[in-house]
């Protein structure tokens, strides 16, 4: 049997519809193209017949908003899902929703098909933040949505922290207000200005002031203390769950593990070879129906940049890297991969290294990308 970095066992599966196209977002999305959500699902599952059926243990629906798809077209790609990719018996089955498009129907059909968990877009309940984000949905539909599931399945909330006029007061009550509902994981995310979003644009041109680095690690901090002091572990630079509830999906790309992904702009990771498909929505139904293939560019890396992928991936986990199975995944030890930095980078109180495995501080998971980087 293939080890998990090389043969997959974990799939993704990208639906780009959504019913509008956030300031922030970078991802391959279709506003106002719903009347394609057939010929979508007609391509969508070619491109998955041309795997075959794939048994995984995780399987992540995400977009896009896969909820915003109508109840029949909803209930078509769940059982697409269940003849390609059937979820193993005890495995994960994730799928993102927006609040104001999970309605009690939707839930039903989730529930029927085995979905285990719902990934809501709250990203914040201050009506400010969700105005300067673009978000459509109030305050008051995340919990009428998480009400909805009622207990049902397991509930990740998503927040954004660092969003233009965010006060540490408005942030702390985005946190309280969000463990008030009950969840049993919470992503909090900085807010990245991607160039070409309408964001960057409006950064670039003045009419956006960000926050400045220190008020950003404030809210950082302030997620790290909130969370921790109501039982969740910070597992992740940007996640956090109770015990038990981690979101195994996104552990396999942590460890830098294979992954399938199939839909509009999609990537996988399978064999050591990276894929990714078009972002373009008519290329991706023309190729697929004229019997063609999604992929966009595709590359194998060498071994020794595989290895720093790897170092890189896995830094971010509250376990950091076992130098033990690092080698036994990439070849490598990890001290020849990171360098001489790596001391230096201990030194400075940013990783801790107790011979077995290094990982980051806290001091190190608030400047984690600068980290990386240096080992790099």
């Amino acid at each position: 049997m293939s080890p998990p970095w090389l043969s997959p066992r974990a799939a993704y599966v990208h639906v780009p519809f959504c019913a509008h196209h956030c300031g922030y977002c970078d991802f391959a999305v279709a506003v106002g193209q719903d009347a394609r959500a057939s010929d979508y699902l007609d391509a969508l599952e070619i491109e998955m017949s041309s795997v075959g059926v794939w048994p995984v243990a995780t399987l992540f629906v995400g977009g896009g908003t896969p909820s915003h798809l109508d109840d029949a077209h909803l209930a078509r790609l769940l059982a697409m899902l269940a003849r390609w990719l059937p979820v193993e018996a005890g495995g994960e089955y994730s799928i993102e929703a927006n609040p104001d498009s999970l309605t009690a129907d939707k839930v039903a059909l989730l529930l029927d098909a085995g979905v285990t968990r719902v990934s809501l877009g709250a990203q914040s309940f201050d009506p400010a933040s969700l105005a300067v984000l673009e978000r459509t949905h109030d305050p008051g539909e995340v919990s009428r949505a998480v009400e909805r599931i009622g207990g049902r399945m397991g509930v990740s909330l998503d927040l954004i922290f660092g969003v233009p006029g965010q006060t540490p007061a408005a942030w702390r009550e985005d946190i309280r207000r969000a463990l008030a509902l009950g969840p049993g994981h919470v992503s909090t995310y900085g807010l990245t200005y991607e160039k070409g979003t309408r964001l960057w644009k409006q950064r670039r041109a003045g009419r956006l002031i960000p926050l400045g680095e220190e008020q950003e690690l404030a809210l950082y901090e302030m997620a790290i203390d909130e969370l921790g002091a109501t039982g969740f572990e910070h597992y992740e630079v940007s996640n956090f769950a109770l015990p038990g509830r981690r979101c195994r999906h996104n552990e396999v790309y942590w460890a830098n593990h294979a992954y399938l992904g199939v839909g509009l702009g999609a990537a996988r990771y399978v064999e050591g070879r990276r894929e990714i498909n078009t972002r373009d929505l008519s290329a991706y139904i023309a190729r697929l129906k004229a019997g063609g293939v999604a992929t966009r560019e595709g590359e194998t890396l060498p071994p020794a940049e595989r290895a720093k992928e790897t170092m890189a991936v896995q830094l971010r986990r509250m376990e950091g890297i076992d130098r033990e199975a690092f080698l036994s995944q990439t070849g490598r030890g990890l001290d020849g991969v990171a360098g001489p930095h790596l001391g230096s980078l201990v030194g400075q109180g940013l990783l801790a290294d107790d011979g077995a495995s290094v990982r980051l501080t806290r001091r190190g998971k608030a400047v984690a990308d600068g980290v990386i980087e240096r080992l790099l």
